[in-house]
């Protein structure tokens, strides 16, 4: 064996300089498992690149804009720039907790994003690309704002079916104008909606059909995606309105009061914008990521939803305002779970959240890497088969092999591995893999990497099997024939890791703690440990619990049909409230409790008894402190410079609420009623983050 892990690594021949974007998740809901898809595949794809030493800037942003958020803002009773900042902090939680690593997650309403949107306009309009003519809309004379399709509805022309939407009828099938619908209302208001004219801008799109043709058929995009594009250029291309009227959450067009960027044309240069950002924070060169020309690569991974907002209007628009094109656009399939389509009613409409409270997200990006390619298949979560892949694909094959060998290091070779390589015919075969696997990586076929290394895992297992460490443990344990088969078992470990650190970064970190070697990069397949004190082995997986995927279907469903009130909940004293029904012991370790420290607390202003506090919950595992902001119904009882400094009790996992003076990200316990209201404090010496048991 090659002496310790610090071997001389070669680097890439040729390095690529890659800026990746994932889709805008929107602003107006939480994020789901059908949406996290995208965002897994884009992130392995990013790891996978950064471990072939190439550098990869990685960004993404909430899409904020438009009418559904300007109502949901208003419903809460806050503006839409505090909503939406709520909801942005809520989406990069989830992206967090499943290890999708962007270098910056931004905003479309942002400064960079008004100032490259107005010039993006700008230089088309004065291309002679913008129409304006008048158009007949659906308008709400109650709320005084015109009505996209999805806020009217109707009895369906065709079939007669009540409680359609505007543009197409769930029973039927049938796709229509709104102002076809019989009997049609707003679903703002309640009101009829009448007709009513307006003046609207639009992009000249046909006007690019030759080069779309031409471009969509590049190698840009997979072959089938290519395929359904060219039907709508077939078709003809129409027109696009990028306008509408106020009152509009979004970026007023220049020299047009009262009109706004539609929002699906600021959307997309919000990847611009979140470059942008970050180039200012890091010292990057925006023009050689997106001049005309640029040498550099621009990856979108997106759903196949949006590809014609992706394939067809934004390099029309990006063509004549003089910024590069999309080097490719990968396009994911949607979800289906248990074969069907995601459901409330079943519990499979699962929201990131709410699998993060109930399973380990590697679990989630294994499977999902497992499945992917790099067509838009539909990719199923069959519950059943989740739990039966992950179980002996990750814990009885992969874990499986380094528990079986570092006890024996450990306890009969002061974790020492051997100097050389006992089977240096097997490593070769594995070391030779990662050639083959890495061209799967690249080409998206994470399906084939993923089959490739089992089938490593395999053979790794079934030479253990064969050469039996136990049996010859039992009479000769610190032989050195025991050793020399161990240390060949933990390089293997350590090959196959290096090929899943893409998919579980978490667990690679794990494991590189446990060899006690740096960050395992690809070039180091060509190395092994020699030599080389290995830590303990610790369990780096436990196997899935179906108890815990049942549990997650039944809060999915719990959580969907009960809505979430927007006030901080106090308890009161039993003497006043009976007793709740009972639960069970599950139920209740769900609760997820942990140690604070009041940090700073202050008066809410307009609030007769809420305190906003601003806790300390510990260090992450970079050492930096994790500080969350409650909002807490305990006025009446404390003065807010008596509390500063003071641990308390944190229900940490509590979804975070939209309140009217911000959001409230967890909950303090305290007793009590009135001026009599106290707080659960822990034991002294208690560390802010401890779990209390």
């Amino acid at each position: 064996m090659q002496p310790g892990p610090c071997s001389k690594v070669s680097t890439p021949m040729h390095i690529r300089n890659i800026l990746v974007t994932n889709a805008l998740p929107f602003a107006n809901g939480p994020i789901h498992l059908g949406h996290m898809l995208g965002y897994i595949q884009a992130d392995i794809w990013v790891r996978f690149q950064r471990m072939q030493g190439h550098t990869v800037h990685y960004v993404c942003a909430d899409d904020t804009h438009g009418t559904a958020i300007m109502l949901s803002a208003e419903k809460v009773g806050i503006s839409p720039e505090q909503f939406i900042e709520g909801v942005r902090l809520e989406h990069h939680r989830d992206f967090q907790r499943f290890l999708v690593d962007f270098d910056i997650y931004h905003s479309t309403h942002s400064e960079e994003n008004r100032e490259l949107a107005t010039d993006i306009y700008l230089r088309i309009r004065t291309a002679g690309k913008i129409a304006m003519r008048k158009i007949s809309q659906l308008f709400d004379p109650e709320r005084g704002l015109f009505l996209a399709d999805r806020f009217i509805k109707g009895q369906c022309p065709k079939c007669k079916a009540e409680d359609q939407y505007g543009d197409n009828c769930e029973v039927c099938a049938s796709t229509y104008a709104a102002t076809d619908l019989i009997n049609p209302r707003s679903t703002i208001s309640g009101a009829a909606p009448v007709l009513k004219d307006s003046e609207h801008y639009f992009f000249k799109l046909p006007d690019f059909a030759d080069m779309l043709k031409e471009w969509t058929r590049s190698g840009v995009l997979a072959v089938s995606v290519a395929n359904k594009l060219s039907e709508w250029l077939q078709s003809g291309l129409q027109e696009w309105d990028i306008s509408r009227d106020a009152p509009y959450f979004g970026f007023e067009i220049p020299g047009a009061p009262g009109k706004y960027f539609y929002v699906w044309l600021d959307a997309p240069i919000g990847y611009m914008a979140s470059f942008r950002k970050l180039c200012a924070e890091k010292g990057l060169d925006f023009g050689a990521y997106w001049n005309e020309g640029a040498s550099t690569e621009l990856w979108h991974f997106i759903g196949k939803d949006i590809v014609n907002f992706h394939a067809l209007f934004w390099p029309a628009m990006l063509e004549i305002a003089g910024y590069r094109k999309p080097t490719q656009i990968s396009v994911n399939g949607f979800l289906t779970v248990n074969s069907q389509k995601m459901s409330k009613s079943r519990g499979t409409f699962i929201m990131a959240d709410t699998y993060f409270r109930h399973l380990n997200p590697e679990y989630l990006r294994y499977y999902f890497a497992a499945k992917l390619g790099q067509n838009p298949d539909d990719l199923d979560l069959n519950f059943e088969d989740f739990t039966l892949r992950v179980n002996a694909d990750l814990v009885g094959k992969v874990v499986n092999i380094a528990s079986r060998c570092a006890g024996f290091i450990n306890k009969n070779f002061d974790g020492m591995l051997s100097a050389t390589d006992s089977q240096p015919v097997l490593t070769a075969e594995f070391q030779r893999a990662a050639a083959e696997i890495a061209e799967h990586y690249d080409a998206r076929e994470y399906g084939k990497a993923m089959r490739q290394i089992m089938a490593l895992a395999d053979k790794a297992n079934a030479w253990i099997a064969e050469k039996q460490p136990w049996a010859v443990s039992k009479t000769a344990p610190q032989s050195k024939e025991v050793q020399d088969i161990c240390s060949v078992g933990i390089n293997l470990f350590r090959l196959l890791m290096i090929y899943l650190k893409p998919v579980l970064p978490q667990m690679a970190q794990q494991v590189e703690a446990f060899l006690q070697v740096p960050a395992l990069h690809w070039a180091q397949a060509s190395t092994t440990l020699g030599s080389h004190r290995i830590g303990t082995f610790i369990p780096l997986m436990t196997r899935v619990d179906p108890a815990s995927i049942t549990a997650m279907l039944d809060a999915s469903k719990s959580s969907l049909a009960v809505p979430v009130p927007a006030e901080v909940a106090l308890l009161s004293p039993l003497a006043k409230e009976p007793i709740a029904a009972e639960i069970e012991f599950p139920d209740f370790a769900k609760v997820d409790l942990r140690v604070v420290k009041i940090l700073h607390a202050e008066h809410v202003e307009g609030a007769d008894k809420l305190l906003k506090l601003t806790l300390d919950l510990g260090a992450d595992d970079k050492g930096q402190t994790v500080q969350r902001t409650v909002f807490s119904g305990i006025k009446s009882a404390y003065q807010p410079q008596d509390l500063i400094g003071k641990h308390t009790v944190l229900v940490a996992n509590l979804k975070a609420r939209k309140m009217k003076f911000g959001w409230s990200e967890g909950m303090i316990l305290a007793a009590g009623d009135g001026k009599d209201i106290f707080l659960i404090a822990p034991h002294e010496g208690a560390v802010p983050g401890t779990r209390v048991t």
